[in-house]
């Protein structure tokens, strides 16, 4: 059995960087991550809990939904400003019904992740500092 042309057999890490740079990867993870921790300070003990509407539903179903989000971003990056405007509307509403939103950590991770989302420009070229010293030379 050979190896797939586009080389995924040999090296699968650079074939997962290329798949990354290809999507706004680091929002929509810094969303999720957001979601994770606003669902995991909803499991906290009583003593640490500071809203009374811990056990209410919609403190567990917004972080799912920006867990959600925070994934359709990176698989589906054509309806990234979708899903980025729905997850910054959830990670607000976690302020009020998830423990200030996961103790302002997940509330803010959210908000930055769906703004950077909402942000990102497909087929954009890349900056001059990002590209190798070679190519920079022969662009000037």
């Amino acid at each position: 059995m050979t190896a797939p042309a586009t080389g995924c057999g040999r090296h699968p890490w650079r074939a997962f960087a290329g798949w990354r740079h290809r999507r706004p990867f680091a929002p929509g993870l810094l969303v999720l991550l957001g979601g994770a921790e606003i669902l995991l300070t909803q499991r906290a003990s009583v003593t640490v809990i500071l809203t009374a509407g811990a056990d209410s539903l919609a403190g567990y179903v917004l972080p799912v939904i920006m867990i959600v989000c925070g994934a359709l971003i990176v698989l589906n990056p054509r309806q990234r400003l979708f899903y980025s405007i729905v997850a910054v509307l959830a990670s607000l509403a976690t302020w009020v019904t998830s423990n200030l939103g996961g103790f302002f950590i997940g509330m803010l991770l959210g908000l930055v992740g769906s703004s950077l989302a909402f942000g990102w420009v497909p087929d954009q070229p890349p900056r001059r500092w990002r590209l190798p010293r070679a190519r920079r030379e022969k662009r000037a």
